[in-house]
C-alpha cells in the first residue's frame, strides 16, 4: 500500500479539492448551461466528460513527474517552488477579479451522449489553467526521495474524481436553482474566492517554508 499518502496529507488534499470543485469555473459554467438548455441527463454526461479530462491530466502529471524526479531532483524542487508561486498568484487572482458565472438559458438542439461526454472532456482538456494547475497542484503532495512517486500521484488524480464527481453531479441536478442563487447573491461568491485565497495562500507558504529548511 506504498500508494497511500499519510493521513495528514489525504486530508488536505481533500479539503484543497473540494474547495477547487466548488469554486466556478468553465467546468461548473458548461455543465450548468447544458443542464439548462438540454437537461440534466445531458449535462451529467458532461460531467463524466470532464473528469475523464481529468484522467488525462493526472496520466501526463504522474509519469512526467516521475520521469523529471528521476532525471533532476533540483528540477523537481525548482518545479515545486514554481507550483507554489503558481497557488499563491490563484490566490490573488480569486481577491482581485473574483468568481464568475454567468450562464444564459439558450435552448440547443440536444446532442448525443457521445457529443456531451466530448464537450466535457476538451474543455477540461485543453484548458490552460488545468493544465497548468495539474501540474503544480498534485506535485505539492508527494516528495522527490518517494518510490512510489507514481502510484502515490495517479492515487491522487483518482481521489480528485472521485470527490469532484459528486460536486459536479449535485451542481448539475439543482442547476435551475443554483445558477440563479448564485447569481442573485455574489457576497457569498466572493466569500467563496477569500477561502479560495486563504487555503491556497497557505498550501504556498507551507510549500516554500518547508524547502527552506
Amino acid at each position: 500500500m506504498d500508494f497511500l499518502p499519510s493521513l495528514s496529507t489525504l486530508l488536505a488534499f481533500a479539503a484543497a479539492t473540494l474547495l477547487l470543485a466548488a469554486t466556478p469555473g468553465p467546468d461548473m459554467t458548461l455543465s450548468i448551461s447544458r443542464s439548462l438548455s438540454q437537461g440534466k441527463k445531458a449535462a451529467l454526461f458532461v460531467v463524466i466528460g470532464t473528469s475523464l479530462g481529468i484522467v488525462v491530466h493526472t496520466m501526463l502529471v504522474a509519469f512526467g513527474i516521475s520521469a523529471l524526479i528521476t532525471a533532476s531532483p533540483t528540477a523537481f524542487l525548482i518545479l515545486k517552488t514554481g507550483g507554489a508561486a503558481y497557488l499563491f498568484w490563484l490566490a490573488v487572482q480569486a481577491i482581485r477579479f473574483g468568481s464568475k458565472l454567468t450562464v444564459a438559458k439558450v435552448e440547443e438542439q440536444k446532442g448525443s451522449a457521445l457529443s456531451n461526454i466530448s464537450s466535457g472532456f476538451w474543455v477540461n482538456l485543453l484548458n490552460p489553467k488545468v493544465i497548468i494547475f495539474f501540474m503544480t497542484f498534485l506535485p505539492q503532495f508527494v516528495s522527490a526521495g518517494d518510490p512510489a512517486v507514481t502510484q502515490k500521484l495517479l492515487f491522487l488524480g483518482l481521489c480528485f474524481i472521485v470527490i469532484g464527481m459528486p460536486v459536479n453531479a449535485g451542481v448539475v441536478l439543482a442547476a435551475d436553482w443554483l445558477a440563479s442563487w448564485l447569481q442573485n447573491n455574489r457576497k457569498v461568491l466572493r466569500g467563496m474566492d477569500y477561502t479560495f485565497a486563504g487555503v491556497f495562500s497557505i498550501f504556498a507558504a507551507k510549500i516554500l517554508l518547508t524547502q527552506a529548511r
